[in-house]
């Protein structure tokens, strides 16, 4: 017998590659402007500051392979991102004990109403409503650690209709996976089912009706998003 007043909602969660797993996911942090040549694009100094962080709501997340063009928007982006996973939490997290907090990592699309965000920002009001809206995150299955496999360089690609768009390496984020664990770990209690999307390169660009968006980064699972 249920003491909740109403039916609670699914729980958000990641396939997992090669399994019918899933990963439930409690919270979606992500960091802004954590590559340099993404930062300079937008208009922004990419000398190493102080990281900052927005989030999500975890039922963005969508692993279906399609996004549904979003309503009250005309100018959505695409935005590739590695994605971590974090299986155990804490406060306070060291550096160094960092990783060890890690479950898998995976391929996410930060999408974003680029319009709704660019007001919200001349206003000086938070992005949610630019970031933050159904099916926002699609995501690829997780691939879990194995043994020290924590990636630190790889190419990060992003096609759109086969043609490369965005180009980056994840050796090129400035604040890199320990250090985005151990500061997060300061300002919120993490916990096991937290996910992290670590930075776009540069190249970020408009999606329209009938887009295939494709990111690849080895040998993590691939994302194809139709754009619907």
């Amino acid at each position: 017998m249920s003491n909740y007043v109403i039916t609670p909602p699914p729980q958000a969660a990641i396939p997992v590659a090669g399994s019918e797993a899933l990963f439930p996911v409690r919270r979606v942090y992500c960091i802004g402007r954590n590559y340099a040549a993404h930062a300079v694009e937008m208009g922004h100094d990419p000398d190493r500051e102080p990281p900052f962080f927005f989030q999500k709501s975890p039922d963005s997340l969508d692993a279906s392979g399609r996004f549904p063009y979003p309503v009250m928007s005309t100018d959505v982006h695409h935005e590739a991102e590695m994605l971590v996973a974090l299986g155990r939490g804490g406060t306070d997290i060291p550096e160094a004990d960092a990783l060890d907090h890690v479950w898998g990592y995976g391929l996410a699309l930060d999408m974003t109403r680029r319009d709704l965000q660019a007001v919200a920002k001349k206003a000086g009001r938070p992005w949610e409503i630019g970031k933050s809206f159904e099916s926002s995150a699609p995501v690829a299955p997780l691939t879990p650690v194995r043994g020290a496999s924590h990636p630190t360089s790889g190419a990060l690609t992003l096609r759109v209709n086969g043609e490369i768009r965005q180009q980056g390496d994840l050796n090129q984020m400035i604040w890199k996976i320990p250090e985005m664990i151990a500061h997060l770990s300061r300002y919120y209690r993490l916990a096991a089912g937290d996910v992290i999307l670590t930075g776009t390169p540069s190249g970020v660009g408009p999606v329209q009706h009938g887009d295939v968006l494709e990111v690849t980064c080895d040998p993590l699972a691939a994302l194809r998003v139709d754009v619907v």
